[in-house]
């Protein structure tokens, strides 16, 4: 990563605009591979719930706690990918994006894996709320890990 990584930590202005979309999201994994995602088939996976999670949010404060309900960003990456990898960039329709090492994802640390959420509180999420939904339990106060609307996932 250099200076100029877009995914560097950055600030973000909140987007009020819920872009158009079904939720589906590509996802890939090198040598010009991708596998299209949508939300449903976000349910074959193993599902893990994730309790006292807070939404940060740019110039909105935060909410919370809530328990998401998703599959573990590492499982997903791990059916699609056997070749080694270091990095996965998860990018949002809106363009804001968070880079998370692959080290980050296998330790689980205190708080809870990291998430692509598709339900909140037992309710499935929606449009305005991501639809599906990057959670990372450990972030509590600068609203620049967690992407909302994700569009695309780039395992490195």
């Amino acid at each position: 990563m250099d200076e100029f990584d877009p995914l560097r930590p950055h600030s973000h202005e909140p987007n009020m605009d819920v872009p158009p979309g079904d939720g589906s999201f590509v996802v890939r994994v090198g040598n010009g591979r991708s596998h299209t995602m949508t939300p449903a088939d976000l349910h074959t996976f193993p599902q893990t719930t994730v309790e006292n999670c807070f939404i940060v949010s740019t110039g909105h404060g935060t909410s919370g706690p809530f328990a998401f309900t998703g599959v573990r960003l590492l499982d997903m990456i791990m059916r699609f990918i056997s070749a080694d990898w270091s990095q996965v960039a998860v990018i949002s329709r809106d363009g804001f994006g968070n880079r998370i090492m692959r080290t980050e994802l296998e330790s689980t640390g205190e708080v809870g894996p990291i998430l692509l959420a598709y339900a909140r509180d037992g309710n499935l999420l929606t449009r305005a709320q991501g639809l599906v939904r990057l959670i990372v339990p450990s972030e509590r106060d600068d609203a620049l890990r967690q992407v909302k609307w994700v569009e695309e996932i780039a395992v490195y």
